[in-house]
């Protein structure tokens, strides 16, 4: 099986390395930006506590979305709802591919349910701002809690109403209607089409009729949202005239809404789409158009930044019209805008290009059976290749789940196709993404042409081409660099010529031996170096005679995270449909006898905990101590900050947010008069940290208006530390995640059988490496699960000719 998969994706890299040079040579032509679009595929977005979310990662040069081969680490985070970092990934990308996962458990930070938030990004694109930074909501559902005492469930679920009644009341203060007209305004006896979109205080869409009145109270157009709190209307404005819309709710409310100014002479840009041709239509009136008679308007279409369309046409009426021509424009989002002679844009529009029936490939996800037995093997069919039969490369990664263990919302989520041709190109959230790109849905495209007329046209991200910064802040990573100087032990006298050796050890690689030689002002660098999980680092320096002479110093190693912005509102009611889906995995787990760790209610132990160390400064206001629960660090500076809130470290300096200053630490009783002199410290070996930042801090004078530190190390730790040699250091540090396997039992594992965790999982199969081998052609198996359910079989990828892919298949199991 290994060896046929690895002869796939052998056959895929080679010809994704032949189409990414072609295409990045193009680009380069365009003098644009490199700039990477990060797509990450997961096996579900709803979890229980224990279980692992699986993800593939597919890294795409943004503009045409060809495989992109350039940064080499993908940060991949897990956000709590508290808005923590509670696990980072550095995934190894290869050919814009990678894979890795995270257990859903206390052991890093999963405590309660609630919504995450999944993000990734690279470094070199964290100089284009938050716009290129790929971010996922995933729910973490308490199965046990809420079926464990029934009295506690009635109780939560009072409260959960009366708060749900607090939402809707606030909700009902706080509505608002948008109106978006096409082209951007309204004009004096032009007719024009105009957009509006209903939401809540919380974002969400609201179903809403209503009617347009002129300002004496006429009535001029009704009006009702037709889907997500969307709708249009019709509409010509006359000379003098305000016009206003009255909305109601589904509750029966009613609020005012004043519709944007009427302007006495400018553009629109309209479009039509009659017979699968986009015509697009230029209107404007009299007064206009007395004013730019026969003149040349230029018009600009242009995909994701870049100009893919430029012609002219004669405003020889107050209406002219052309066809947008399709084949010269790819797929996705199509900005049009038109210029007067002046080169000033007049009017513009959001299209979307739909090419979904006219491209040459054929992707195929077929399954042998409908209804299969418990435990029973299934096999998978996916097929690869043209409309002619020859074979189409492609990456795929493909996901079998228990049905009633998702929302239906899940159903209409993001997808690959849904992410890189709109949501990727859109500010804000999209709600239900997946259902614009249903082919079976016939009202997709007139339903997401309503979105660019509302969402998009305000929230567009191509406007302007991002320009690329001419002293990146952010290299290209393709490699964990390592970096520093050598000094003089006693000064600031650089050491040139000395040797630096670097190495590092683990059990997957065993050990890596690198050498370089120190520059006239003392400097180093190890670039691109490569190693996976936790790894010893040892560095040392010798001089031209071969003796370890002088002092070492390292650059940061870790590049730290993005701020995290994530704030998700929502309100706390559990629908029958979550009632739903936990009653099937409680029940599941109850029938085959598995008790997970929470599945008992929480308990709070009321005890202090004995300290090894007394405190030497009376009573702090905060203590904070270190236990199996607190997840590993490779640094003490990344443990404080995980453990004291309101704390940031910033190039290692540690300073409380209501301070300006960096704080005073106390190391086991003694003042440390440089956050450098606890650098060496393993997070392991901390006790406990406590903190003065009151009025408390007075027992320390002057040094404690910044806040104070205490750092408690266990008995021994420091005190057996051996004597520090400025010329050697040694380090733990975290390379490329290595990544765990989904295992499975199939035809060719026999020797593998599924324990009674496994058998009822809700993800029955996971593979991230679904590569069509040379004749476009690839076949899964695995075994079933135990339990009688619906299963939903998704395949996502890309081709390399840039193209998404999503097909998704089902099928029963019953006894």
């Amino acid at each position: 099986m290994f060896n046929n998969l690895s002869s796939c994706l052998k056959y895929f890299l080679i010809s994704l390395f032949i189409l990414c040079v072609n295409g990045l040579q193009a680009q380069e032509n365009q003098a644009i930006p490199n700039i990477e679009k990060v797509y990450v595929h997961t096996d579900r977005s709803s979890y229980t506590f224990g279980e692992s979310i699986w993800y593939k990662a597919y890294s795409v040069l943004a503009y045409n979305h060809l495989f992109f081969d350039q940064s080499k680490i993908l940060y991949v985070e897990l956000i709590s709802p508290e808005s923590k970092i509670i696990a980072r990934h550095k995934t190894r990308l290869d050919q814009g591919l990678g894979h890795g996962d995270f257990k859903l458990s206390d052991s890093i930070g999963v405590k309660k349910p609630g919504v995450y938030q999944l993000r990734a990004y690279t470094n070199w694109d964290r100089n284009f701002g938050d716009d290129f930074v790929f971010k996922k909501n995933i729910e973490v559902i308490d199965v046990f809690k809420d079926n464990s005492n029934k009295v506690e469930v009635d109780k939560k679920s009072k409260q959960k109403r009366q708060s749900k009644e607090e939402v809707e009341t606030k909700i009902k203060r706080t509505f608002q209607c948008e109106f978006f007209p096409e082209g951007g305004n309204l004009i004096e006896n032009v007719l024009c089409t105009v957009a509006f979109k209903a939401t809540d205080s919380l974002g969400n869409p609201i179903k809403v009729i209503g009617k347009i009145i002129d300002s004496e109270g006429d009535l001029i157009t009704s009006l009702s949202s037709v889907h997500e709190g969307m709708g249009r209307f019709q509409l010509t404005p006359a000379s003098g005239v305000e016009y206003k819309a009255e909305i109601i709710t589904e509750t029966g409310d009613i609020h005012e809404f004043s519709l944007p100014k009427v302007s006495d002479g400018g553009f629109l840009l309209g479009s039509n789409k009659i017979k699968d041709k986009d015509i697009v239509i230029i209107k404007t009136n009299d007064k206009t158009f007395q004013e730019h008679k026969d003149e040349l308007i230029a018009v600009v279409a242009r995909v994701r930044g870049i100009s893919y369309f430029e012609g002219e046409i004669v405003l020889s009426g107050e209406q002219v019209a052309f066809e947008l021509p399709k084949d010269q424009i790819p797929e996705g989002i199509c900005q049009i805008t038109i210029y007067d002679k002046n080169g000033v844009p007049q009017s513009e529009r959001l299209l979307y290009i739909d090419k979904s029936d006219e491209h040459d490939l054929n992707v195929g996800l077929s399954i042998n059976k409908k209804v299969y037995k418990p435990e029973e093997q299934v096999e998978i069919l996916v097929t690869s290749k043209t409309k002619t039969g020859q074979p189409a490369s492609a990456s795929f990664s493909l996901a079998s789940i228990d049905e009633s263990s998702v929302s239906d919302a899940m159903q209409n989520g993001t997808t690959i196709c849904s992410y890189f041709l709109l949501e990727s190109d859109i500010h804000g959230k999209v709600h239900n993404p997946g259902f614009y790109f249903d082919a079976s849905n016939p009202k997709r495209l007139a339903c997401l042409d309503l979105l660019l007329l509302t969402q998009g046209w305000r929230n567009f991200l191509w406007k302007t081409l991002p320009q690329a910064p001419k002293l990146p802040k952010y290299p290209i990573e393709k490699g964990f660099p390592v970096s520093g100087r050598v000094k003089q032990l006693l000064g600031n006298k650089p050491k040139p010529n000395n040797t630096i050796t670097l190495a590092l050890m683990n059990d997957r690689e065993g050990i890596q031996l690198f050498s370089e030689v120190t520059d006239s002002l003392g400097r180093f660098s190890f670039k691109d170096i490569t190693y996976t999980g936790k790894t010893t680092m040892l560095v040392n320096t010798k001089n031209e005679k071969g003796k370890g002479k002088g002092e070492l110093l390292l650059d940061t190693l870790e590049s730290k995270p993005l701020p995290v912005n994530f704030k998700y509102k929502a309100v706390i009611s559990d629908t029958l449909e979550v009632e739903s889906i936990k009653k099937h995995a409680y029940n599941k787990y109850i029938a085959y006898g598995v008790s997970p760790e929470n599945v008992l209610d929480e308990v709070e132990i009321i005890a202090e905990k004995k300290d090894e160390t007394p405190s030497y400064y009376g009573n702090p206001e905060y203590k904070y101590y270190v236990d199996e629960e607190t997840p590993p660090f490779s640094s003490i500076f990344q443990l404080i900050q995980y453990l004291v809130p309101g704390v940031m470290v910033t190039n290692d300096t540690i300073q409380f947010m209501r301070f300006n200053g960096p704080a005073h630490i106390i190391l086991d009783g003694f003042p440390v008069f440089s956050s450098d002199d606890i650098s060496y410290i393993m997070p392991e070996n901390v006790d406990r940290v406590e903190v003065f930042k009151g009025p408390s801090t007075a027992i320390f004078g002057a040094d404690g208006a910044n806040g104070v530190l205490l750092i408690y190390t266990k008995i021994g730790a420091v005190n057996n530390q051996p004597k520090k040699e400025f010329h050697s250091m040694s380090k733990t540090v975290e390379g490329f995640y290595d990544a765990r396997v989904f295992y499975t039992a199939s035809g060719e594992d026999s020797e593998f059988d599924l324990n009674n965790n496994d058998a009822i999982r809700n993800t029955l199969y996971w593979n991230p490496f679904v590569h069509p081998d040379e004749k476009g052609v690839v076949k899964l198996n695995y075994d079933n699960s135990k339990v009688e359910t619906k299963v939903k079989v998704t395949l996502e990828g890309l081709t390399i000719t840039g193209i998404p892919v999503v097909k998704t298949a089902e099928y029963t199991i019953e006894k």
